[in-house]
């Protein structure tokens, strides 16, 4: 992990109840209208926090305002992956996370209805993960239909290759880091497929998920197009199932106690 030097150090600071861990890549746009409204709603939530803004090679002036974020708010802070890996920035921020709870949200959606919804069942010991899904029934899927459909298809295969329960891997997550962190060190794969590793990794090891539905409604498009997209899904599909299919002798882990 790399924290940006012009960042306080977490070190510096008490340790929050929540860690919200968010990748970030060529916002400047959005960035601090998102993080400005999003510290303002976790107000309602009767928790202190911490947000980490995983940074990873943005080309444009992104690092320059997250900076000025952490500069200004001290519950912000900067992190870098220095490449434009979606999964390396979210493994990042994961494990730099000190919070009891960790929540992975994106910039476009900062959706603290989840936060809230998802929080309530950690607290409650109703589960371990919490996963948003954009494909369950009750969800809304707001986004246009060839983005839909490409997570449809990415389920699907999960599904056939791996053994996938649920409905939805990509997105909105919460989960107790102290049940998680071993299975993030266990993930091989990155970039798009990392969170993907994660929750269907959580499933084979017998963590506690539950799904709850999200509306989905992004703020802007895509920073990365979805066709340039699609080779490294394949590439690291392929890896991740040869990697369960064979080393993990496609079988539930050892401490698996059943699917949620």
């Amino acid at each position: 992990m790399k924290t940006d030097p012009m960042s306080p150090s977490p070190r510096d600071r008490g340790a929050p109840e929540l860690s919200i861990v968010i990748p970030i890549y060529n916002e400047e746009g959005i960035l601090r209208e998102a993080i400005e409204g999003l510290a303002a709603d976790l107000g309602q939530l009767g928790a202190t926090y911490e947000i980490l803004l995983c940074e990873n090679g943005s080309t444009d002036r992104t690092l320059e305002i997250g900076r000025h974020l952490a500069s200004e708010r001290p519950e912000v802070l900067v992190l870098s992956a220095e490449e434009p890996n979606y999964g390396k920035a979210l493994r990042l921020g994961i494990l730099a996370a000190r919070g009891r709870f960790v929540l992975c949200d994106e910039i476009d959606l900062c959706d603290v209805d989840f936060h809230q919804r998802a929080i309530r069942l950690l607290r409650a010991g109703d589960a371990e993960m919490v996963v948003g899904s954009k494909a369950m029934k009750g969800a809304a899927d707001e986004r246009p239909l060839v983005r839909r459909a490409a997570t449809r298809v990415i389920n699907g295969l999960l599904r056939v290759a791996v053994g996938f329960q649920g409905t939805d891997t990509h997105g909105l997550k919460a989960f107790d880091p102290a049940r998680l962190t071993p299975v993030v060190h266990r993930c091989v794969v990155d970039r798009d497929l990392f969170a993907s590793e994660l929750v269907v990794r959580a499933g084979r090891t017998g963590v506690q998920i539950v799904e709850i539905p999200i509306r989905l409604r992004e703020k802007r498009r895509p920073a990365i197009n979805l066709v340039r997209r699609v080779p490294n899904v394949l590439a690291n599909l392929a890896r991740l199932t040869y990697v369960i299919r064979f080393h993990d002798h496609g079988s539930p882990d050892p401490s698996d106690d059943g699917e949620t």
